[in-house]
């Protein structure tokens, strides 16, 4: 019972296909298309707005060089914010829940904002190793300590977005398990169960939303350093 509560992470596989394809291809499909009208539904109307708050949102730190980014960004987290709301319904996987998934988002990204700097402005990008007027017996220690910090980012990135979408679907599955044994023995305390595990529910949606969000904010952090 234990091993089976992780059987979900597992990606799925059919005549020996993995179909983790799929559920990344799956978010790209279901947005609705314009239409060739003049008039756009209400549906593609509030997806734009969204979209442009959000992108202006992310840009306005950003200098004019920064926006470039803008069309990546955003894709990435409207794909990631999908795919984590997909990942809450009933027999689905979610891709985002796999620590090489998310490591390959995030390394590459952090890779090229770090390049971006060294090709830029070399100078402030080695400057963020060595704090201003740091003591001299200090500064091996502090450029030791400020180059592990940088490397540990894109680490930190993909491990929060997997670690917290993982404990999440896990409470949600052991609490789930626990109204279905208490159901016949205790069904007072199987009620009130059910409503801890809504209010759960609740809660993994936002969390969802806001990992997805966090995610992408990180990294646009990472590029106002670098530019």
């Amino acid at each position: 019972m234990a091993m089976s509560f992780f059987d979900q992470f597992a990606s799925p596989t059919y005549l020996g296909v993995p179909l983790i394809a799929i559920a990344i291809a799956l978010p790209w499909v279901l947005f609705p298309q314009p239409p060739s009208r003049w008039m756009n539904s209400r549906l593609i109307t509030i997806q734009g707005w969204l979209i442009n708050r959000f992108t202006n949102q992310l840009m306005l730190p950003l200098n004019a060089g920064g926006h470039k980014w803008a069309l990546l960004l955003t894709s990435l987290m409207v794909f990631l914010f999908t795919t984590n709301m997909l990942g809450l319904l009933p027999y689905t996987f979610t891709p985002t829940t796999q620590l090489s998934l998310n490591m390959g988002f995030a390394v590459p990204l952090w890779l090229a904002t770090v390049i971006i700097g060294m090709r830029n402005q070399p100078t402030v990008a080695l400057g963020h190793l060595l704090p201003e007027g740091t003591p001299i017996p200090l500064i091996p220690v502090l450029i030791i300590i400020e180059t592990i910090s940088l490397f540990i980012r894109p680490l930190a990135l993909g491990v929060r977005l997997t670690a917290n979408l993982t404990a999440g679907h896990l409470l949600i599955q052991l609490i789930a398990t626990a109204v279905f044994v208490l159901l016949p023995m205790m069904p007072t305390v199987a009620i009130l169960t059910a409503t801890v595990l809504l209010l759960l529910t609740l809660l993994e949606v936002a969390v969802a939303m806001i990992q997805a969000y966090v995610f992408v904010l990180l990294l646009s952090l990472y590029l106002q350093e670098n530019i």
